[in-house]
Formats: C-alpha cells, sequence, structure tokens
C-alpha cells in the first residue's frame, strides 16, 4: 500500500482523529510534526481514529499525518536475547546512551543491533525449496541458545544461493530463484497469531520447583495460569521465582504498567540473577519490556502483544517459552482510558464491553504446538492481575478467571504470617491436575496422584474445623481431630511454606517433593494406628522425628536425612507399642 498523507483533526489525550488519509485497521502512522508513532484503531468514513504511542501534549489539528502502509510490526532476529524494550520493541539502553534518563518524543532506535555480525551456519543448500517457517540455518545468540534462523511464514520459494559466514541481521545471507533476498531478520504484525502446524493436548507439566504449584496446582506447558492478589502479596517474587526455576527454555518478561520502582527493581534483578541450569546470567535467555505507569497509556495497551510475539516466535524454533505478564490488571486500565476517549459505551466500572474478548485473544495464544518447522515449542502464559484492594470480583479478575486454566490466588493475609509464597491452597485450583496426573504417575510415582488428594482433603478438613476451633478451642475437640489439626499444620509449614532466599530450599525437584510429603503422610499413618492404640496424643507430639521432618526441605541430601527420620519414625513409634 502506498503511503499517504492526512490532517489532525481532533487531539483527545493519546487518541487523535486524522481526515484526508487512505488507511486501514491497525495501520502503521507518524502523527505531527514530530513523527510520534501511532496506529490506526477505528475508522468512520473519511476520518481514521489513531491512538498515539507517544505524549501528546502539544500536538495541535491542522498537523500532518503520515501513513506508513503497514500494522504496528516488531523486529525479529538474532539479538533480542538479553535486551530490554519499551511497550513497542524501542531498545531502552540504546535510547538511554543517546539521550539519557528521559526519553525524547518521535525518537526511535531499530530493535536488533544494526551493526554486530552474527556467524551464519545454513543447514540448506542451493536448489532446496523451502516453505513458510522452516529452517534456513543456526546462529549462536547465546553461549546456552541457538537461534534457528526460520523463514518467514509468509514467504516459500527455491534457494538459488545461500552462504555461510558472519552477517548483521541486515545484510543477505542468500537469494531466492525469484531474486528476493534471504536475511535473518524478519518482521512480524503483532496482532496476529503466527502460525503453527498442529496443537498439542496440555498433558506436560512446567515444573517449578515451587511445592505448592508443582504438586497442588500445576500448570502445564502450553497452558495459561493467573495469578491475583493484592498489593505487596508477593507476585512479583512468585514471578521471578517462575521465570528463574521453570523447565522453559526462554523467558519473556512483560512488566506493564507496574511502578517505576518495582520495574527498577526487576530491571536490576533480573541481570543478576544466575541461571541454576547453565551458571549463565539468567539475562541470556530473557527479553525483557518494560512499559512503567508513567509512560504512555497506548505504548501499555501495544506492550502484551509485542511479548507475545516474539514469544512465538521462540516457540516457532522449538523451544518451550514462559511469559509473564505484570500486571493485566494495568493492561486492561489502559483499554478502558482508550475506550473512554473514543466515547465508547462503558460496560462494567468503566471498562470496554470487549474487555473479556480482548483478553482471551491474549490468553489463547498461549499454547504447545507442532511448528512448521516440524519441531515441539511452547508458550506458557502466565499473567499477574492486581485488583483494587484485592477485590476478586472485580471484572478484570472474573474475566481472567473464565479463560485460564490455574487460579493462583495470593492471599494478603498469609502474606502478613509470613507464609510465602502466599498462595491459598483453599481458593487456588488447577483444571490441568487430570490431564497431568499419567505424566505425574509416569515419572515420579504411581501413588502421586492418591498422595495429592490425601494432602487436600487434610487441608480442607482443617478449614472446616477451624471454624468450631474458634467458637470453642481446640482443647474441645476429639483427639483424631486435633490430630489432623497437627497435621494440616505439618503440611503448611513443613511443605508449602518455601524460602525464595535460601540456597536450597528456593527449589524443590519433583522427587524430593514426592518423598516430602509422602513422609508426613506416613507420620499421619502411623500416628492414627497410636490412637488406635490409646497412646495419647502429646506422647505422639512430643516425637522427634516429627521436629525432624521439618528440617529437610533445607537439607541438600535430603535422602539420607529422609532415611535417617524414617528410621527414626519406626524406632519412636514401636517404643509406644505401635505395629509399623
Amino acid at each position: 500500500m502506498e503511503v499517504s498523507k492526512g490532517e489532525i483533526l481532533r487531539v483527545a489525550g493519546p487518541v487523535v482523529t486524522a481526515t484526508g488519509m487512505h488507511a486501514r485497521m491497525y495501520d502503521l502512522v507518524e502523527v505531527g510534526e514530530e513523527g510520534l508513532m501511532g496506529e490506526v484503531i477505528g475508522i468512520e468514513g473519511e476520518r481514521a481514529i489513531i491512538q498515539v504511542y507517544e505524549d501528546t501534549s502539544g500536538v495541535r489539528p491542522g498537523e500532518k499525518v503520515v501513513n506508513t502502509g503497514r500494522p504496528l510490526s516488531v523486529e525479529l532476529g538474532p539479538g533480542l536475547l538479553g535486551r530490554i524494550y519499551d511497550g513497542v520493541q524501542r531498545p531502552l539502553p540504546v535510547l538511554r546512551e543517546m539521550m539519557g534518563d528521559f526519553i525524547r518524543r518521535g525518537v526511535s532506535a531499530p530493535a536488533l543491533d544494526r551493526k554486530k555480525k552474527w556467524k551464519f551456519i545454513p543447514s540448506v543448500k542451493a536448489g532446496e525449496k523451502v516453505s513458510g517457517g522452516g529452517i534456513l540455518g543456526e546462529v549462536q545468540e547465546a553461549e546456552h541458545v541457538v537461534h534457528r534462523v526460520l523463514v518467514p511464514p509468509n514467504v516459500s520459494g527455491r534457494i538459488k544461493e545461500i552462504y555461510e559466514g558472519e552477517f548483521t541481521v541486515e545484510e543477505p545471507i542468500g537469494y531466492f530463484e525469484d531474486g528476493k533476498e534471504i536475511k535473518m531478520m524478519h518482521t512480524w504484525p503483532v496482532r496476529f497469531p503466527r502460525p503453527a502446524k498442529e496443537r498439542f493436548m496440555p498433558d506436560v507439566p512446567l515444573l517449578t520447583g515451587q511445592r505448592v504449584l508443582d504438586t497442588f496446582f500445576p500448570v502445564a506447558k502450553g497452558g495459561t495460569a493467573g495469578i491475583p492478589g493484592p498489593f505487596g502479596s508477593g507476585k512479583t517474587v512468585t514471578q521471578q521465582q517462575l521465570a528463574k526455576w521453570s523447565d522453559a527454555d526462554i523467558v519473556v518478561y512483560i512488566g506493564c504498567g507496574e511502578r517505576g520502582n518495582e520495574m527498577t527493581e526487576v530491571l536490576e534483578e533480573f541481570p543478576k540473577l544466575e541461571d541454576p541450569r547453565t551458571g549463565a546470567p539468567l539475562m541470556e535467555r530473557t527479553v525483557l519490556i518494560a512499559n512503567t505507569s508513567n509512560m504512555p497509556v497506548a505504548a501499555r495497551e501495544a506492550s502484551i502483544y509485542t511479548g507475545i510475539t516474539i514469544a512465538e516466535y521462540y516457540r516457532d524454533m522449538g523451544y518451550d517459552v514462559s511469559l509473564m505478564a505484570d500486571s493485566t490488571s494495568r493492561w486492561a486500565e489502559a483499554l478502558r482510558e482508550i475506550s473512554s476517549r473514543l466515547e465508547e459505551m462503558p460496560g462494567e466500572e468503566g471498562y470496554p464491553a470487549y474487555l473479556a474478548a480482548k483478553l482471551s485473544e491474549f490468553y489463547e495464544r498461549a499454547g504447545r504446538v507442532r511448528t512448521l518447522c516440524d519441531k515441539e515449542g511452547s508458550v506458557t502464559i502466565i499473567g499477574a492481575v492486581s485488583p483494587p484492594g484485592g477485590d476478586f470480583s472485580e471484572p478484570v479478575t472474573q474475566n481472567t478467571l473464565r479463560i485460564v486454566k490455574v487460579f493462583w490466588a495470593l492471599d494478603a493475609k498469609l502474606a502478613h504470617r509470613r507464609h510465602f509464597p502466599s498462595i491459598n491452597w483453599l481458593n487456588s485450583y488447577s483444571l490441568y491436575v487430570d490431564t497431568l496426573r499419567r505424566w505425574y504417575e509416569e515419572k515420579v510415582a504411581p501413588d502421586w496422584g492418591r498422595m495429592r488428594e490425601e494432602a487436600m482433603r487434610i487441608l480442607q478438613e482443617e478449614a472446616e474445623l477451624q471454624e468450631i476451633v474458634q467458637l470453642v478451642g481446640s482443647d474441645a475437640l476429639p483427639e483424631e481431630q486435633r490430630l489432623l489439626l497437627e497435621v494440616a499444620r505439618m503440611i503448611r509449614e513443613y511443605f508449602l511454606q518455601q524460602n525464595a532466599y535460601h540456597e536450597v530450599d528456593t527449589y524443590t525437584p519433583l522427587e524430593k517433593q514426592y518423598e516430602m510429603l509422602k513422609s508426613i503422610l506416613k507420620f499421619y499413618e502411623y500416628a492414627s494406628r497410636a490412637l488406635q492404640s490409646r497412646v495419647p496424643l502429646e506422647d505422639i507430639l512430643s516425637l522427634k522425628s516429627r521436629v525432624e521432618l521439618s528440617k529437610v526441605k533445607y537439607e541438600k541430601d535430603y535422602k539420607e536425612a529422609l532415611k535417617r527420620i524414617e528410621e527414626m519414625m519406626r524406632k519412636e513409634y514401636a517404643d509406644l507399642g505401635v505395629e509399623v
């Protein structure tokens, strides 16, 4: 489409109305004398309604608007990993070098470094026919990440020439027979999902090393999860733990409308984090998108799409990608502000009527797929939600709940009691439990599912008994119920509580999770037998093995520790006259 020009008719915050310009929906435009970046979001007859990704103060009616004729797109190629971008993929460190801490309007810089040379090794030969999504060759992007250079999904043809050597992302690495250049980079419109051959069932878990998540509320690779929670309940630390420890190959972290100080913390912490799998900096397999609450509101709306498109690109290479969106509430607030400027009919709490559709559109881009190059890749989306005042009945939380399959409900009361991760085991759920059960029972232990159900039953019964305890006190309960309360406390404190800053406890492999829970349930089994044999509850609770169980999570050599505790447990119960 050829470039067309128009002029500004009206300015309402980030929403500008232009006239006299031929435009299509989602065309990228340059607004005003400074050429501010914007996108067409509505067309009314001769008028185009544009959302501008930068501050529009000082922009006046009568100034020119230039339509580029292409949609808002991101650059995809070697050099994405380790970079920090804003919501429309401008590299923030590059802009900072150009103009200091405050970015001027209308300034841009290429997303990928145009000077850096990458060593390209082709995997196809001249004369071969390639189709969209096929692998052309490889580049060592980071020490432990091989970047597979892909044919753009909408391109195919027969290769005339292909070269090996060092190239920048703009230099041709070969030619098609029709004369088209082949480069290491291509662009892709952010609002259009990248295609795949086939979608798989979500039957492989994303392992996080966090006991409450892996054992009780697991998420599948290619799945969706929501983390709603009030201020100070540990959303950011939970997401950082997921980024650091989950068995995803690539991490995309979108700081969407968070406060500047929180985003600064993330930007300072991430480069220092060490990748536990390789020992290299975690940033080597991470892309950060930073869009703080004081940045232009329209760019916040775009940041989600920028992040998911980059995630899909690495999925297409055959990698497992986990995408953290922190937080979708701020993104929804951006939608609300733009909607009000457009004078659209408001829905619940002023959010646009299409809020649910927009959220669905985003979360539906998750999935485990067979890629166009016949590899298996996945994008797992974990979206944080920040409900005002911790009210889970507000529209963003409710609509997210209808879409996502895993709900990790953060609880301020647990956080105040220093119980972290502060995920409430009564309000949370995972709809992947049944589809993942076979994987857990085959890879970990045949009785995994039964054990999980038993532990959940104990925790639920404890919640019911707590109401009685508050009225009459625990001493009024029969000994069996008092024992159950004590075992529930053991599950909470010994198993669910996890110290993100402890060298050993920060990550728990699945086998250790299983053995820890098995030991607690074994203690319960022996204790129940002891009660039936008329052993006083006080004698059971004073056993040394019970105290020793609390220390297992901090033990590196947990197998030896559990073996020792089990022997101690058997001996102590035998001394009480119980058959074990």
